[in-house]
Parts: structure tokens; sequence; C-alpha cells
């Protein structure tokens, strides 16, 4: 019997436990006895734990009577781990419980705990988009896949937002229990097995902007204004009074990208847009947005989220659309 332990706390995001926790719940359904898996929750505080959406769960145990070597240990997340701390003797336990379990990992913010117990150093790691760069920030020695639903690196595992702690543990699942078993949890929690493409398809943003006194700013308003028109690099140096060489190396460092990044990034954001509000023809959008065709539009999606337009409209395009 594999045993399955999820960290939780006061502010937790309730779906990061129970997503996780129904893969192996339902797994169970289809396995012999002898080979269920067992289920707790670790509380990180005593008592009945509130989470962000106001439900309260109560953890199996406290993290002080927990001395099981786990076959999967996962911190959950939460909106305020971005900054929250804990103190120093939850991370001292983490350390521990993390040796001794065969694997371990987290979802979603979690990854935030695991990175104050020095637990993703020089470790392949991902976390919600939205976190991304703080979670890079705060431990620089990891390097965080910011568009992966979930990411191995040996023994450990951390998944994207919310909901991949589902995609994550049903990989997990795979991997125990083989393909049969896991697609058969799928159909039963009505989700994907392998979903396409990864995180930054549900990102509101792909560009970052310069700041408001950047004469680069005054470039990326042009650019936004003007997506069906010549941008190479040339013509923007010419916006900005500037030579090439130089135009390039301010735009690299005030928007933090090349300029052919940043405006394929824009016609990106504006398609979609209307992939999720119209139902305006691939090609019609291709050239509203500056792609020219629909072949070049449908290779910037695949390239940069991992599915086409079309799929992109079917994730998450309005009814009318």
């Amino acid at each position: 019997m594999r045993t399955v332990a999820l960290v939780a706390f006061s502010g937790v995001q309730s779906l990061d436990v129970s997503g996780p926790l129904d893969v192996f719940a339902e797994a169970n359904r289809f396995l012999l006895p002898d080979a269920h898996y067992r289920l707790e929750v670790v509380g990180l505080e005593h008592g009945p734990l509130r989470c962000s959406n106001g439900m309260t769960i109560s953890a199996d145990r406290h993290f002080s009577d927990a001395h099981d070597a786990y076959d999967l240990l996962l911190v959950a997340g939460g909106p305020g781990l971005v900054h929250q701390e804990f103190d120093d003797e939850i991370y001292a336990w983490l350390q521990r419980a993390s040796q001794k379990a065969g694997r371990f990992g987290s979802i979603c913010s979690g990854a935030f705990i695991l990175a104050r117990a020095g637990l993703l150093d020089r470790r392949k790691v991902t976390t919600h988009w939205n976190y991304s760069d703080a979670l890079a920030a705060l431990c620089p020695t990891a390097c965080v896949e910011a568009d992966r639903l979930y990411v191995e690196d040996g023994s450990l595992y951390t998944s994207a937002g919310v909901t991949a702690g589902v995609d994550l543990c049903l990989y997990l699942l795979t991997r125990d229990k083989g393909n049969e078993v896991a697609l058969n949890v799928a159909k039963r929690l009505v989700v994907f097995m392998h979903r396409t493409g990864g995180q930054s398809q549900f990102s509101p943003y792909l560009t970052p902007y310069a700041e408001g006194s950047s004469p680069i700013a005054h470039v990326q308003q042009y650019v936004l204004s003007n997506l069906t028109r010549d941008l190479s690099v040339g013509v923007l140096a010419g916006v900005a009074n500037m030579s090439v060489r130089t135009f390039a190396r301010a735009f690299a460092r005030d928007a933090k990208i090349p300029p052919a990044e940043f405006v394929e990034g824009a016609r990106m954001d504006a398609a979609r847009v209307m992939l999720e509000n119209t139902a305006n023809p691939l090609k019609t959008i291709a050239y509203e947005c500056g792609f020219k065709d629909a072949h070049r539009m449908r290779g910037a999606f695949k390239r940069r989220l991992g599915i086409s337009p079309q799929q992109y409209r079917l994730n998450f395009g309005t009814p009318e659309s």
C-alpha cells in the first residue's frame, strides 16, 4: 500500500489538497485492497485549517506527529505563500520528511515553502505562471520552467497552478499503476489525461512592457497601434530616432526581450482576444493582427503556447465565438 501525504495550512487553496487526493482516492476504486493508496492530510498548524475560499478542513495529524516515510509527500499551495514565512521547525521537518519520502514536491505555490526549506536549490521546477518570477527571485539557483504544467527532477515533482496538481498526480498514477488505471480515473473526474500546451495559454499577457519614462515605451505603443504594418527592427529604430544597434540594445534592456519577440507577443495577445471573443475566421484574425496569413499565426501559437489557434479558441472562446 502506497502512502500519499498532502501538507496543508491555514490559507491553503482547497483544490490543491482535494484535487490530488481525489486522483488517488478514485484510483482505489480500480485497485485491489492491498494495492490501495493510503491518503493523509498533514497540518502545519493544530486544529481546523481554514482554506482561502472559506472552507474548513481537518488534518489527519500535525506535522510534529508525522514520522512516517511517505511514498509521496506533496505541499499544497495558497494565495499568500509568495510572502508567507513559517517557523524554522516546519522547514526542518520538511527537509527530513522529503529525504525519507520516495517522492516529494508541491502543488502550485507550495513550491515557495519548499524553496524556503532549501529543497529547490539547483533543481528544475515550476509553479503558477503568475508566481514564476517571484519563485526565481526567491531561489536563484533553481531553474523555473514557467510554461510547464508539471516538472519532474529526480524524486522532486512540482506542478503549475491549482488544477495542474491533477495533471501531475495523473502522471504519477500512470507511473505507479499503469495507463489503464490513470485513464479510468481521468474519465471518472472528467478531465483530460494529457492537456495540450503549457500554462502560458492561461496567462493574460505574454509581453513585458517598459517603464513609461523610457523611450522604448513610445515604440511599444506604436507597435500596439500598428500591428498590421511593417514592424521590423529597422522601422522601429526609426520610430525611436535611434540607430538599429543602439535601439536593439535599449529595447532589450528596458523591455527585457528583443524587439521581434515583443512584436510577435503583441500580435499573439491581440489574436487571443479575437479568438476568445469573436467568430472571425482564422485568416481574418491573422491578417488583422499582423501575421499576414493563418499559417504564420499557427506557427507562433504552437511555438509559444504549444497549441494551435483553433485549439485555443475551443479552450477559451465564448459560446458565441
